[in-house]
């Protein structure tokens, strides 16, 4: 299957059938976000896969309709974090069929470019994976957009669900290793800690195209800030995993507040409480560097009870509706279990912040962040038609991948 190179996308909607869309398509009768702005009154246009326009009602092409009622049109939905999906965890066996399958079992909610994120591994593995993820650009797996390594070169004080065994630092092979990949697929981010990479380390990371991000750490905010100097431009799930907000060591989550950074933020009111999205988004609406993560788990798009995490069970408890919880025997949380529009949902319920303001974060926010800005999260004239039709609760009605609804 051939793809865009740009955007690691394959030219036919997965779960479709046929060809990519020919003649124009027209979508009326639900506002339309961009990507930037909400626009009401307005029909999106596309033809041949792609946007060709966004035309008040009364000036759109002649073309096949597609009447919706109410709700909005929005791009399709990216996600920077996502452990496995369908049943599958990335870095179980089969990174190659792992990749898609976590891909098309994301699709099926909403989010149409993600991220297979490799949780803390051996070495081999990890090799695995980027192999898989530069065969996986190649092929243009459809929303395949690059690879998420988070760890191993994380603090074994802050680990988590992470494997304490598997833990440690940024050696010159791991370094040459990751560089050698970036350049061969749209996107690769790598979560690390301060401790265990050097400034060298992570510049040398930022200059071959990775986007480094700060994580599962116990840093100082000073620390912080040298990592930021360095090249590392985002932080992981905010608030957890990190040494948190003191009013005299203000600690990574200080060091995130307070600068210009990229952050992703969890929002399932499982690992972040409510007060304290409304921080973060008070902190960061100004700059705009506030994304959502889903931080997704084999059990997204299943009905799975659980599954295996490095050869410990992980629990899933659905019990009080909604989004679930994730946990490890003891307690610890084990990634999370929400959607992306239900952590829209979430967000938009609990935080002052408008529609618009909240769709970017899911669509061109981290687009930007892992430097996609106009080829994904977006529905500018001449991207690929990959959106999605949310109803008034920010419930998901209808996803449309390169122009084709999937069934």
């Amino acid at each position: 299957m051939t793809g865009d190179p740009r955007t690691g996308h394959a030219k036919t909607g997965h779960a479709a059938t046929g060809h990519a869309a020919t003649g124009a398509t027209i979508f009326t009768g639900a506002r339309i976000f961009d990507g930037a702005c909400l626009q009401e009154g307005v029909a999106l246009v596309v033809e041949d896969g792609h946007v060709t326009g966004i035309l008040p009602e009364a000036a759109a092409p002649s073309g096949a309709r597609v009447a919706l009622r109410g709700g909005v049109l929005a791009p399709g939905l990216i996600d920077l974090q996502v452990n496995g999906g369908g049943g599958v965890m990335l870095g179980a066996g089969d990174p190659d069929a792992e990749i898609r399958t976590i891909c098309a079992a994301h699709a099926r909610l909403g989010t149409t470019g993600l991220l297979p994120t490799l949780i803390t591994a051996p070495r081999a593995t990890t090799a695995a994976t980027l192999a898989a993820g530069v065969a996986a650009a190649a092929a243009g797996v459809p929303g395949f957009l690059g690879l998420h390594l988070e760890g191993p070169h994380i603090d074994p004080r802050r680990n988590g669900a992470h494997a304490a065994t598997l833990i440690r630092p940024m050696e010159d092979d791991d370094l040459q290793m990751i560089c050698a990949a970036a350049g061969r697929m749209p996107a690769l981010m790598v979560t690390l800690a301060p401790g265990a990479a050097t400034p060298d380390q992570i510049a040398a990371l930022a200059r071959a195209g990775v986007t480094v991000s700060l994580g599962h750490s116990d840093c100082t905010l000073e620390e912080a800030r040298a990592a930021f100097a360095a090249g590392a431009d985002c932080v992981t799930h905010l608030f957890n995993a990190m040494s948190p907000l003191g009013h005299r060591e203000p600690g990574l989550v200080g060091a995130a507040l307070d600068c210009g950074i990229w952050a992703g933020l969890i929002a399932d009111l499982v690992h972040v409480a409510p007060e304290a999205l409304r921080i973060a988004w008070a902190a960061k609406r100004g700059p705009g560097r506030l994304f959502l993560v889903s931080d997704a788990m084999a059990v997204a798009g299943t009905d799975l009870a659980g599954f295996t995490l490095n050869g410990r069970a992980i629990r899933r408890d659905r019990t009080k509706g909604g989004a679930g919880r994730l946990t490890l025997a003891d307690g610890t949380l084990a990634g999370a279990d929400v959607t992306l529009p239900q952590a829209l949902a979430n967000i938009r319920r609990v935080a002052d912040l408008g529609l618009d303001e909240a769709l970017a974060m899911a669509t061109s926010a981290p687009a930007t962040c892992i430097g996609l800005s106009g080829k994904v999260g977006s529905l500018r004239p001449g991207a690929r038609a990959d959106f999605v039709h949310l109803d008034a609760d920010l419930a998901l009605k209808g996803i449309w991948i390169g122009g084709l609804a999937m069934g």
